[in-house]
């Protein structure tokens, strides 16, 4: 059955072949869509993507921001790939963007912010985000590396004072709530080797993860960019193993 399922992932994404490396980044498109007006899903018990809209502290990438780095196209081939290889009934063709704050967050049990290393946010925001982990839900951070780890850092110091970061062996059960991820070294990031963060539910690994982070990695932009040839096959597959993973988690946990 899991051999079946990891090839149903290389079938969804047939006619992508491998790109060179650049840079230690993978060439990309340099034009991505535009940034539109936050997005919304009428709640009707489907799963629905969300991507966090924050206050920007920089990062602006091909002139849209980091939060909406990857927008639309990540979220719309990832739900595919969701909803070919699960049971969850989903929004194939439409997400979410909600600010920190918006109280119809607590409505979606996962969300998904890219680029934490610009992320800001004022008191508002901040009690938004601290009540979502409260309530249970499972926050994604995706797409940064080297020093933007402080900026992130910090902002969960704000959020969770007292929580701990700490790095995630192939042992978590995050890795083996639907694929079988059993070797982290073999995990190539996007910006070289990938490490995963988490943290727990009162800093007690027997409670609940509320957060992976990606760190060195940028799986959102495997996802957009795995239907055109510009990353590599192998490469885009792990990644949505990766998402796939973090969502069956979230939605058991």
């Amino acid at each position: 059955m899991r051999l079946r399922v990891a090839l149903a992932v290389v079938v969804l994404v047939a006619g992508v072949v491998a790109a060179a490396q650049e840079g230690g980044r993978f060439r990309g498109r340099g034009r991505r869509a535009p940034v539109v007006e936050p997005a919304r899903v009428d709640y009707d018990g489907r799963f629905a993507f969300v991507r966090l809209r924050y206050r920007e502290g920089g990062g602006f990438f091909g002139g849209d921001p980091g939060w909406a780095h990857d927008y639309p196209r990540a979220e719309r081939n990832f739900m595919r790939i969701l909803e070919d290889l699960t049971l969850l009934r989903v929004h194939r063709d439409r997400s979410n963007i909600f600010t920190l704050d918006d109280p119809e967050l607590g409505n979606y049990p996962v969300a998904y912010m890219s680029e934490p290393g610009y992320w800001t946010m004022n008191e508002a925001e901040l009690e938004g985000i601290r009540a979502y982990l409260a309530k249970g839900g499972f926050l994604i951070f995706d797409d940064f590396r080297g020093e933007h780890w402080y900026n992130f850092e910090e902002q969960m110091r704000r959020v969770v004072p007292d929580g701990r970061l700490v790095e995630l062996d192939a042992a978590n059960p995050i890795f083996h709530s639907f694929f079988e991820i059993n070797d982290l070294d073999e995990q190539i990031g996007y910006y070289g080797r990938a490490t995963f963060y988490g943290m727990y539910e009162g800093n007690d690994p027997a409670r609940r993860l509320m957060l992976i982070a990606n760190y060195n990695h940028d799986i959102g932009e495997f996802w957009e960019y795995s239907d055109t040839g510009f990353v590599p096959i192998a490469l885009s597959n792990e990644a949505y193993k990766l998402g796939v993973n973090y969502v069956m988690y979230g939605m058991t946990h």
